[in-house]
């Protein structure tokens, strides 16, 4: 094959125009870009609805039946669940190895068949949880009414989901629209009706349903009737009741019927005025950019045409950090592709630099080809695979082209050069690409949330690497047999005179620095050898004894800070408001205090808040502010960072009183707390005190700081029970709750669509008789024919209850979590030592209680667990890739050797910038050590060809460390350079990117050095043990033949 293509330079090119259409033609149609890539969610979650249930009731008749149900299922990996007032959610993480929709499937029947539900509760909704990423808010303020501005949110949503391109818009942050029916006790009393008459007559007069057909000689006709209510003159109409002498009386006369909205505490505000927030969503293959210009053209578009003091902004725009970030990083890659280009033209001829190079973007097009098949979308983690492989991806081509130019010195024709000088190295360049496939491969079982994000990785580096094998092998040569050599009229230009003089001296760096030093290094093998033992003995001491830091992953701020408020649970929504109003007018001043004299423009843009939420939590808030990207701000303001926002936001806001959560978020990437303990155990008295102690633990650690847990606060209930009275009426504990409930809840007696709404009409007691302990005695009880107040037939006593309860595996749960300042406290040295706290705790005082660390310590053992087993893969893979061409079970020992030394220069490299060690760099290590061996494979493979050709050992080892100085120094300059420019990037999102550059340049620049030296010392060495077994041989021989 590498003939026929060198000869047939039509069919190469055939192939390079091939690869480069199809790969242009996927990029532009077929490869959607995004901030973060997607992920398909591999949790099934069942969530059901018990209006008015407590958490304990919830969890007792709702969320151990669905346990229970699905216990023995297999493929469910671990069950969690959480039971709150009204609602319980069951997530069920699917085993890697299972279908996700098969066992869905299975699980919708199991649960399915469950009878056991109180009558109130929902249909139970079981499904695949999904991952969507809003790709922009768009917000609509001003200082109007709730129902106009709901109305207004919804003309806005209608508008934007007839933009193309865009398929999923979500009005957001409002309440939803409700009908509510009003009806007074003295009206109920009056009339001598119930909650549950009025309901049903509502049931029974609005509705639509057919009655079958009528058969007719013309034919069947349909009969049916049409009454259902969808507005408040036709529901005022409906007759509740008709007396005996015949008068009817209609819901207008006993009740207020209103277009209202659920009694779900929430509010949102934009700079302060009250908001609704549209959010877009990208969906498949759609782009984020063109989604976000879409929405930001309608904006303008639309602005002018709102009413005075309605006001449209967009919000929280991740295509602008895609736009910024995406550009960031292809700036890294053509300034790293120009650095390529620059040395490959330093040491070798400018046309074969150029066909060389050529083989990048030809790669680069070739990967472009496979992503949709991957189902991989262009974003910044994909863009790091680019350029992490942009000076990788030209090694075979320059120890191809490097090969083939030096064949053409030696006299040989371009097409014998061409074919001859690719299969020399053509075993040696195709396994170490294979090497370098085989360090990549485990990035994609990396286990842990974070697995996902790094299996997009090998995702672009692998194909990127094989269609790089594929152009040096059948179109690189095709291009270079073209190459003529400079004849003795040739006139030099600038350029040409000045390359040649770096040739000219790299050539005596060769002859009188490198080569003597190399017949030392062989002479003093042994010293040499023990020389850099010693060395990677120092690293490991180094690092051992904590001189180098290490962070599993780094804190990179974000360009949006987030302030979420917990009060006590049953805290008043307006407290809670107020307490909300608070946080924002402290934002606000931070905002006017960075504000620019000369521009007017304030590093903080926009905030935003909420308060309550549409789950009924009228004690949670939140605040956020988006401020200015650090690379697009004026010199005034490059030196405010995020870290000092935050910090004087926090001491603006101050100790809020009756929270019992305020946590503060300005960081991207943030998986697990970095302190998270979790309590298991069946007794919730215990699991308090235990927490606690965690606590008190916790706060003697310096640099730990918001330590909460779910344990903490509860909710006052009122439990009801039949007083005697109540009994000897014959009243019973179920009929007095539903009456109970249908006072204080209401009873939903049906609902409609209205526009894209599902509009529920609830029939209940008007808000001020059901405000007050007061009201609930006074309550009005119907037993037969008779109307008791609750308070002669129940009595009513206050207990602590708790607001959610948390489920893991079976076992009740509760956590305790806690954030750190990591310029204080290494969070893998404070897990550590509060794992020993653990087990002490577990064995002095709670015996029956278990203890685990989860958050980032959990993620760190998951990941770290994969990493075990991908290094044990990579040395196995490595080592069969080496002895197979080789065919030699000690010749691959020479070529990994260098592998310890790529880690002290990637150590190094991260000492000297100034970094932690992070698991990305013990990533930019595992991939290292695929690429650090491909120099020393096509060194050893020289060596070995010397030898064939009849040199000694010695001889053989000196000629190919010369021959081959040149392609290792360059290949290593080239990784080198290709990363550069993303060694000092600025950007947010490209910061926990870095330390894996930094691992893999550094390490491969250092591993190139001992290369030269190190794998012929030990070549020398292997040759020395060798011929000492055959010595011993050859001389047992011989005295069993005296014998």
């Amino acid at each position: 094959m590498i003939e026929w293509f060198t000869k047939n330079h039509v069919a190469a090119n055939l192939l390079m125009l091939a690869i480069i259409i199809l790969g242009v033609f996927s990029l532009k149609t077929r490869i959607p870009l995004e901030v973060f890539p997607s992920f398909e969610s591999n949790v099934i979650s069942t969530s059901v609805s018990l209006s008015g249930a407590t958490a304990l009731e919830v969890e007792q008749s709702v969320t151990l039946l669905i346990e229970q149900k699905v216990s023995d299922l297999a493929g469910i990996a671990s069950i969690t669940s959480y039971s709150s007032e009204g609602r319980s959610v069951v997530n069920m993480e699917v085993d890697d190895n299972y279908d996700k929709r098969d066992l869905l499937a299975d699980i919708k029947s199991r649960i399915d068949t469950i009878s056991d539900f109180p009558d109130d509760a929902n249909a139970p909704v079981t499904e695949l949880r999904t991952r969507t990423r809003g790709v922009i808010s768009v917000s609509i303020t001003g200082d109007i009414s709730e129902a106009k501005i709901h109305r207004l949110g919804e003309q806005v949503r209608d508008d934007i989901l007839q933009l193309p391109g865009i398929t999923q818009v979500e009005l957001e942050r409002v309440r939803k629209y409700q009908i509510n029916i009003d009806v007074e006790q003295r009206q109920l009393h009056r009339y001598n009706l119930t909650l549950a008459d009025i309901s049903q007559a509502i049931k029974n007069s609005s509705v639509n349903t057919s009655a079958g057909n009528l058969r007719t000689s013309a034919g069947d006709i349909l009969i049916s009737t049409n009454g259902k209510a969808f507005d408040i003159d036709t529901f005022s109409n409906i007759v509740v009741k008709t007396n005996q002498n015949g008068a009817t009386i209609r819901l207008s006369q006993i009740a207020k019927i209103e277009n209202g909205f659920e009694e779900t505490p929430l509010k949102a505000r934009f700079n302060g005025k009250n908001a609704a927030l549209i959010e877009v969503y990208r969906v498949g293959d759609q782009s984020a950019l063109e989604v976000a210009n879409n929405v930001k053209d309608y904006i303008e578009e639309t602005r002018p045409t709102l009413p005075k003091g309605i006001t449209i902004s967009h919000w929280n725009d991740s295509s602008k950090v895609l736009k910024s970030r995406l550009n960031t990083l292809i700036d890294n890659a053509i300034q790293g592709g120009i650095l390529v280009l620059v040395m490959l033209s330093l040491f070798l001829r400018p046309s074969v630099a150029f066909f060389v190079f050529l083989g990048i973007p030809i790669s680069f097009m070739g990967a472009f080809i496979v992503m949709p098949f991957l189902g991989i979308s262009l974003n910044i983690i994909s863009l790091f695979g680019f350029i992490l492989v942009l000076g990788i991806v030209v090694d075979d081509a320059i120890v191809t082209g490097e090969n083939i130019y030096r064949h053409m010195q030696g006299a040989e024709s371009g097409i014998q050069a061409a074919i001859f000088g690719t299969k020399e190295v053509a075993v040696a360049v195709t396994f170490g690409v294979l090497t370098t496939v085989a360090a990549f491969l485990p990035f994609a079982f990396i286990e842990g949330q974070r697995g996902a994000i790094f299996a997009q990785i090998p995702a672009i580096v692998i194909p990127v690497l094989l269609f790089s094998l594929i152009e040096s092998k059948f179109i690189l040569p095709a291009h270079l047999k073209f190459m003529r050599l400079r004849q003795g009229d040739y006139k030099p230009n600038i350029f040409s005179r000045f390359q040649q003089r770096f040739a000219d001296g790299f050539e005596k760096l060769i002859l009188k620095r490198y080569q003597p030093l190399l017949i030392k290094a062989i002479h003093y093998r042994y010293s040499v050898l023990i020389g850099f033992i010693c060395i990677f003995a120092l690293l490991v001491v180094f690092v051992s004894s904590g001189w180098m830091r290490f962070t599993f992953f780094p804190r990179v701020p974000s360009e949006v800070a987030r302030v979420t408020l917990t009060m006590q649970t049953g805290t008043p929504f307006a407290v809670t408001d107020e307490h909300v109003k608070r946080i924002v007018e402290a934002a606000q001043q931070l905002q006017r205090k960075y504000t620019n004299e000369d521009t007017g423009e304030s590093v903080i843009l926009d905030i935003f808040s909420t308060t309550g939420s549409n789950g009924g939590a009228s004690n949670k808030g939140r605040v956020s502010f988006e401020t200015i990207a650090p690379d697009q701000r004026t010199a005034q303001d490059a030196d405010v960072t995020m870290n000092q926002l935050v910090s004087q936001w926090r001491r603006m806001i101050g100790p809020i009183n009756g929270a019992t959560s305020l946590t503060y978020r300005a960081e991207i990437g943030r998986g697990g707390d970095p302190v998270s303990v979790q309590i298991s155990g069946n007794s919730t008295a215990q699991m308090q005190l235990a927490a606690a102690d965690i606590r008190a633990q916790l706060k003697q650690y310096p640099g730990v700081f918001d330590i909460t847990d779910n344990l903490s606060d509860g909710k006052d209930e009122l439990q009801l029970s039949l007083k005697p009275q109540g009994q000897l009426l014959g009243l019973s504990r179920a009929t007095l709750i539903s009456q109970v409930r249908q006072a204080m809840q209401g009873i939903e007696v049906q609902h409609f669509q209205r526009g894209r709404e599902e509009v529920p009409v609830v029939v209940r007691l008007p808000l001020n008789e059901r405000n007050s302990i007061a009201d609930l005695n006074n309550l009005e009880i119907t037993v037969g024919e008779l109307r008791i107040p609750l308070s002669q037939v129940a009595h009513l006593s206050i207990v602590a209850g708790p607001s959610t309860l948390y489920r893991t595996d079976y076992l009740r749960t509760a956590n305790v979590v806690a954030d750190i300042n990591k310029t204080e406290v290494n969070s893998t040295v404070l897990n550590a030592d509060l794992r020993v706290f653990l087990d002490q705790l577990k064995q002095a005082k709670y015996p029956k209680l278990d203890f685990s660390l989860r958050g980032e310590a959990k993620e760190q053992q998951d990941s770290f667990g994969s990493l075990q087993w991908g290094l044990v893969f990579v040395f196995f893979a490595i080592y069969a890739l080496l002895a197979i061409p080789f065919q030699s079970f000690f010749q691959p020992l020479i070529v990994m050797s260098v592998i310890p030394f790529g880690a002290i220069g990637a150590i190094f490299g991260h000492w000297i910038m100034g970094m932690d060690l992070t698991i990305m760099s013990l990533l930019g290590l595992l991939a290292l050590i695929g690429v650090v061996v491909n120099d020393s494979l096509v060194l050893v493979s020289f060596v070995n060809q010397q030898v064939a050709k009849g040199l000694t050992v010695r001889m053989a080892v000196l000629s190919a460390g010369v021959a081959r100085f040149r392609p290792v120094i360059l290949t290593s300059i080239t990784t080198f350079a290709g990363l550069m420019p993303l060694l000092f990037e600025q950007a947010t999102q490209a910061q926990f990117l870095i330390p894996m550059a930094v691992s893999l340049s550094f390490g491969i620049v250092f591993a190139t050095v001992i290369t030269l030296l190190l794998i012929p010392v030990n070549y020398m060495i292997i040759e020395d043990i060798k011929a000492l077994l055959n010595k011993r041989d050859k001389n047992s021989s011989k005295e069993m033949i005296e014998e």
